[in-house]
């Protein structure tokens, strides 16, 4: 009898497909050859962690033969403060994706439906179908999210609804009003979840705050993270807040030391450090303005975006890509998206960025149609 391990797997994860990241910037040096070679597909804060941050990890480090505080008190209480809610109302998670993972493993069975809309961030499929429940992909509109075409989508089996503000890949955005019209017409079985990993980028005066909406809509759960604007990707935190009960049976099936000491230590100190989020917020809109107007001189359209990251449309993406990588510069693939003519190209560094412009020219100069 043969060894087929597919065959003792859970329905939802025989066709799973993993999660596929940027490639690293070793990889890319090591397969091509290429030398100082720069990653613009991660949507990382080019700045890096603030020094706050760094020192607190290093400090943390001294304790490492211990276990980290399972509650994660001190963060939690930290975000409290600065969200104006309870520190029961929080479920700190290994990056937000970890918040997104414990959602649908809470909520989430194979007779129950999910709504999401069509090109949005990856992981909403990848928990769905781990978990046996059925996806329902709402088209989109202008590459955002269709909220009457979703409120419809929503039926007797609906039991999630992922929305992402602003969208990743697209970089699109929810205005206050809409969205919360949509939370208030969603029946109150249904859980909202706002991915909001892009949050403090957003420069928009009609963009809301959704941890505030909670108290009115207890179907409400809102997840940011570290990984962003705070400069954390590699230490992995990120957190959701939701109605206490919620936040309860969230962490009923969270591991019990998923978020580690370095990692909640960089965490409080990133959270009291307002200088680096300001440095970075200006850098990126600076960068935003730099990487649109230079794809303008070239003659590309983007998709205007909120974030620290924007969609261009360059043809066929796919050779676009590769002679990007050819002159050492790593930007993001969205075929997997259903966008198979754009590439996501994630704010750098001045230099970085212009770095990527000159090399996009390069490469168009010979594939251009």
């Amino acid at each position: 009898m043969t060894f087929e391990p597919i065959a003792l797997a859970a329905p939802g994860v025989r066709r799973l497909s993993p999660y596929q990241p940027g490639k690293p910037l070793d990889a890319l040096e090591r397969e091509y050859g290429v030398r100082n070679a720069i990653k613009l597909a991660s949507n990382e804060n080019p700045l890096g962690p603030g020094p706050a941050a760094v020192a607190a990890a290093r400090a943390a480090l001294e304790g490492v033969g211990r276990y980290p505080d399972g509650a994660g008190f001190g963060l939690k209480r930290a975000l409290a403060a600065r969200l104006g809610v309870d520190a029961m109302q929080i479920t700190l998670g290994n990056g937000s994706n970890d918040v997104l993972e414990l959602v649908a493993r809470a909520f989430l069975g194979p007779d129950t439906e999910v709504v999401y809309a069509a090109h949005a961030f990856a992981v909403y499929a990848l928990v769905t179908q781990a978990a046996g429940a059925r996806a329902v992909v709402v088209p989109a509109r202008d590459w955002g999210h269709d909220l009457d075409a979703m409120r419809a989508a929503v039926g007797p089996r609906t039991r999630l609804v992922f929305i992402a503000n602003p969208n990743n890949p697209t970089g699109t955005w929810l205005r206050a009003g809409d969205l919360e019209g949509f939370v208030r017409a969603v029946p109150e079985n249904v859980l909202v979840v706002v991915d909001e990993a892009y949050f403090e980028y957003v420069d928009e005066p009609d963009y809301p705050d959704t941890v505030g909406w909670i108290a009115k809509y207890p179907n409400l759960i809102t997840t940011r993270t570290f990984s962003k604007i705070h400069g954390l990707a590699g230490l992995r935190v990120g957190y959701g807040v939701s109605h206490p009960a919620v936040a309860d049976l969230l962490n009923r099936v969270r591991q019990p030391f998923n978020v580690n000491s370095a990692a909640a230590a960089a965490a409080e100190a990133a959270l009291r450090d307002e200088a680096h989020v300001a440095r970075s917020r200006d850098m990126n809109r600076a960068g935003l303005r730099q990487l649109t107007e230079g794809t303008k001189k070239l003659g590309l359209p983007h998709i205007p975006s909120t974030a620290n990251f924007v969609c261009i449309e360059v043809g066929q993406a796919a050779a676009v890509y590769e002679g990007l990588l050819r002159e050492g510069v790593i930007v993001r693939p969205v075929a997997n998206y259903g966008m198979p003519r754009h590439l996501r190209v994630t704010v750098g560094l001045p230099e970085e960025n212009e770095r990527f412009l000159k090399a996009l020219d390069k490469v168009l100069g010979g594939s251009r149609r």
